[in-house]
């Protein structure tokens, strides 16, 4: 069956007139499904998420080696059927699945960003070997300006420190003066012009241009995600916890999904990847691995700010170097970290407070 509207509400009307109760199962989450699980909750029916490395294990156990849709959806309906535990899919909020279009739209842009830095790169390895040490182009916007309209080592020299400075004020660079005069050493250190100079000098220039634009596409795309997320009714509960801002906290709130699903903070826990699965058998015990169930979305988001959160003074960098004095390494002190940002983060979501350095007073029943 075609992923057509028209071809799923015929197949729905014919599995519908089948039964009087139909439980529906899918393996696929994502915006490949969106349209039939937007038409299964206009009918009123409920699907349920079964994550595709179950559906591997269980394909296993049953007879047979093809591998086409009709077997696999024979496994999926059947694992369904036997286990009662898997999640329900609920039809996204508007502002969810807007937060989800952007910040997926945002990881992409922020891809081809570093791919075009790392060509950028190799091309002034092979031609303008000096100048590609003198800046890291990956933080240095004046660097690319300077790029689009001078790339040669040769030409940087015959244009001066004076006229280049000018020209790069002109551009509104800041620091005209000090990038000048870096690029100007660094043109100096290579009097050698290398074969295909030319056509490196084109490509580095187009390069630099694509890469400035992206960084305005950025920018843009982050003030939309930050409007956007301020929208939500938590918006502030979430970005009051160090280390959380916008952009982390528009990934929380599209990787956590529905936050009463989680009726305690293990399990926000379990799903960053935290709470170890125990591997124990006969008088073995205490075997423990990580689990291989988490979400790596939410896993990424809280370990991005539990490092922004220990960089500054606060509760949260007492708490990792209380850590480090007693004996633990970085790693585990991040760990040890996040683990109590993610019951932090679920206490202040389910209480509907703020977060604040100093305890709130307990009152006596």
């Amino acid at each position: 069956m075609h992923n057509d509207e028209s071809a799923i509400l015929t197949a729905l009307g014919e599995i519908l007139d089948l039964a009087g109760e139909v439980h529906w199962a899918v393996d696929i989450s994502g915006k490949s499904s969106a349209l039939l699980l937007a038409l299964l909750a206009a009918h009123g029916q409920q699907a349920v998420y079964v994550p595709g490395w179950t559906v591997n294990r269980m394909s296993g156990a049953y007879r047979g080696e093809a591998k086409t849709d009709a077997p696999d959806a024979y496994v999926i309906a059947e694992t369904a059927r036997h286990r009662n535990d898997f999640a329900a899919i609920d039809a996204p909020a508007r502002l969810a699945d807007d937060l989800a279009l952007l910040t997926a739209h945002r990881s992409d842009l922020v891809a081809d960003r570093v791919r075009m830095i790392n060509r950028l790169r190799d091309v002034l390895t092979g031609a303008f070997l000096a100048p590609e040490r003198a800046f890291d182009y990956s933080a240095h916007k004046g660097a690319l300006v300077l790029l689009t309209g001078y790339q040669a080592p040769a030409v940087i020299r015959c244009r001066g420190r004076a006229r280049l400075t000018a020209w790069l004020a002109n551009h509104s660079v800041r620091g005209a003066d000090a990038v000048a005069a870096t690029a100007l050493e660094a043109a100096q250190a290579q009097q050698t012009a290398l074969p295909g100079e030319d056509v490196a000098a084109q490509i580095v220039a187009v390069l630099a241009a694509q890469i400035l634009d992206l960084d305005d596409r950025l920018k843009r795309i982050d003030r939309q995600i930050s409007d956007t997320f301020r929208v939500h009714p938590q918006a502030e509960i979430i970005e009051s916890l160090p280390g959380i801002g916008p952009i982390l906290g528009a990934e929380f709130t599209v990787a956590v999904g529905d936050l009463p699903a989680y009726v305690d903070a293990g399990h926000l826990a379990s799903a960053v990847g935290l709470a170890p699965a125990p591997r124990d058998f006969g008088r073995r015990t205490g075997n423990l691995h990580r689990p291989k169930g988490y979400s790596r979305r939410l896993r990424r988001m809280f370990y991005t700010s539990a490092q922004t959160s220990i960089i500054r003074e606060g509760p949260k960098r007492d708490f990792y170097l209380k850590r480090r004095v007693e004996g633990c390494k970085h790693v585990q002190a991040v760990v040890a970290l996040v683990r109590r940002r993610a019951s932090v983060l679920w206490a202040l979501l389910r209480d509907n407070r703020v977060f604040t350095p100093v305890p709130p007073v307990t009152q006596a029943a």
